[in-house]
């Protein structure tokens, strides 16, 4: 099996040079065109060549994947699709607040509702919950009342089949995020969050049985599979959990089934993909192992204040550290989502060290990205400009690290 990820070439720690003058402050925004210097640069000039290297990707992201790449692709999905430039829009005029993104991102949006309007896809990130989230979050930035009305009522009218699995991908758990948003944005929620909490409440319960002879309180299948990782198992749906208001009995299976995953990690400080796969230490990925169970724990640990979870979110975190560097480039399955682990520990712990790793770890992309994946030492996703696969949760992560203490993990940290 080929090595999925490069060696770390970075130190441990690298102390900021701190430009004295005027003249070294400038140099400082021009050079540095080495990874040993970028790590050394410090944050205002680093964060301006990383916003600057953000708003370049994101006028070719723009022109790749809008207009007549659109018309013929008609992926409509914030994953792989449109909406997830329409989100990147988003968070670049939250950063400079350029009204020509925010009009692009409503343009966008507008036109990927009526892509999704028959769609049977409902989830924040595949389907019709992420094109009315998003939609209600611009409309409400650009003061347009009427466009925030129509998409929190489009909202109301998303149904629910009765097989929707449980998972957070195509799941109920994702479809659950996009009620989440608009709450978070906007300061209210809508009609169909009571509905859809008891939907989700109902599955999480009939899936308890598992307690007992050391086994995990509940446990999901997705086609069969008892996933773990944050995309389609266990941790996505945990993550979600601890959003909502839970009865005593409920919280206690949580931290359970957590417990539980971290009584069964590898010796490594990996995590199995998936319940009978104890055998292949090799996912290092959000969607599968650490790094996405990662986020679940230090969100365990700011709702429970327990350290158990804070210390296996930092084992983790050393195992990204050490085999997250991924010949890949997205937030999925890439460099640009492992990065959101060490923000998140710096996040609920202050210590720079996981500054730093972030740090790295953007760093690393920017100064080589672009060379391996010409030189085709590092994949740049099936769909190479997309959020999730390609170089727009590049461009997202960029964006993010202007300001590391507010920054989340696209469409998963609320």
């Amino acid at each position: 099996m080929a090595v999925r990820f490069f060696q770390n070439p970075m130190p441990e720690f690298v102390p900021e040079a701190t430009p004295s003058t005027p003249q070294e402050q400038e140099e400082a925004l021009t050079v540095g065109d080495s990874l040993p210097k970028l790590l050394a640069m410090p944050h205002a000039p680093l964060s301006e060549r990383l916003k600057r290297a953000a708003l370049d990707l994101k006028e070719t992201i723009v022109i790749e994947t809008w207009g007549v790449s659109w018309r013929k692709d008609g992926d409509f999905s914030l994953y792989c699709g449109v909406l997830g430039t329409a989100f990147l829009l988003l968070k670049s005029y939250e950063v400079t607040r350029n009204g020509n993104d925010l009009s692009l991102c409503s343009q966008i949006v507008k036109a990927c509702d009526a892509a999704s309007v028959r769609s049977r896809d409902v989830t924040f990130i595949c389907g019709r919950a992420g094109v009315c989230s998003l939609g209600a979050v611009a409309a409400k930035h650009a003061g347009d009342d009427e466009s925030l009305r129509y998409y929190m009522a489009q909202f109301e009218k998303i149904k629910l089949s009765k097989d929707l699995p449980d998972e957070l991908l195509y799941g109920k758990s994702w479809f659950l995020v996009g009620l989440f948003v608009p709450k978070q944005h906007l300061g209210q929620g809508n009609g169909s969050f009571s509905y859809t909490l008891w939907v989700l409440m109902k599955s999480f319960k009939m899936e308890r049985g598992w307690v007992g002879r050391g086994r995990c309180p509940v446990m999901f299948e997705w086609y069969g599979e008892k996933y773990w990782g944050a995309a389609h198992g266990l941790a996505g749906i945990m993550h979600v959990l601890m959003e909502m208001e839970l009865k005593p009995d409920e919280l206690e299976d949580v931290k359970g089934t957590l417990k539980y995953m971290i009584s069964n990690r590898f010796r490594s400080g990996n995590y199995p993909a998936s319940e009978d796969d104890r055998k292949s230490d090799v996912l290092v990925h959000w969607c599968h192992g650490a790094p996405g169970i990662a986020l679940t724990l230090v969100k365990a640990g700011k709702v429970f204040g327990d350290k158990e979870f804070l210390d296996a979110a930092m084992e983790a975190g050393e195992v990204v550290w050490n085999r997250g560097l991924l010949k890949k480039v997205g937030i999925c399955h890439g460099i640009s989502g492992n990065a959101y682990v060490f923000l998140s520990l710096y996040q609920l712990t202050g210590n720079v060290k996981h500054l730093y790793r972030a740090k790295a770890f953007a760093c690393f992309l920017l100064d080589r990205a672009h060379k391996l994946i010409s030189g085709g030492e590092m994949h740049g996703g099936d769909r190479p400009y997309s959020l999730f696969e390609g170089l727009g949760g590049m461009a997202y992560l960029f964006l993010d690290m202007i300001d590391p203490s507010l920054s989340k993990f696209p469409a998963y940290e609320l």
